[in-house]
């Protein structure tokens, strides 16, 4: 497995190695052995979640769960194109409000390892685009919340009044008026 370090310390893309034939191909997309070996030692999953987003320019995010149940996720698209980014929201980090975007897609196999304290969305490319992420806590309805996704200048690849959001997603604070509840601890 290739595993890269984005623009942002912490965030992870990682590329499973595929083995296929004239049947289709295999490929491991998760074994911890085998991170740990590489240096990315990632905390322990509680919980998977899959998702589909029908039309293209569905846009989901930003979205975070705070402390005590802030989530880290291992997200990839398991059907379909998405656009996948994630937002340093720990106050005090020396890169706190950048982004970082990448392309996962059911062709390309990559994954994207967001942590705890990061705030994340996607935009769908195609239709019946599938997301399978693993999360490191269970859903905390009272915890969640969300950013408005065009309040960083973040090219989504679709226009804010086409882009299909929830009603909470529509109604999410811009970044710069939002009180992040994350800290950045120095390593």
């Amino acid at each position: 497995m290739q595993i890269t370090e984005t623009i942002l310390p912490g965030v992870y893309l990682l590329e499973p190695r595929r083995f296929g034939d004239a049947r289709g191909w295999f490929s491991e997309s998760w074994n911890v052995k085998t991170l740990r070996s590489a240096g990315l030692d990632l905390p322990e999953f509680v919980q998977d979640n899959h998702s589909l987003s029908v039309d293209v320019g569905t846009v989901r995010g930003l979205h975070y769960q705070s402390p005590p149940h802030a989530q880290g996720k291992l997200v990839r698209c398991g059907r379909g194109r998405l656009l996948d980014v994630a937002v340093d929201a720990r106050k005090g980090s020396p890169t706190y409000g950048n982004w970082v975007a990448e392309e996962l897609s059911a062709e390309n196999g990559r994954q994207l390892w967001i942590p705890a304290g990061f705030l994340h969305g996607f935009v769908t490319r195609e239709p019946d685009t599938e997301i399978v992420y693993k999360c490191t806590d269970h859903y905390a309805p009272e915890c969640d919340g969300a950013v408005h996704f065009a309040s960083l200048g973040i090219d989504w690849g679709v226009d804010k009044g086409k882009a299909l959001l929830s009603d909470k997603d529509a109604k999410a604070p811009a970044f710069a008026d939002w009180v992040s509840p994350f800290t950045w601890e120095e390593a």
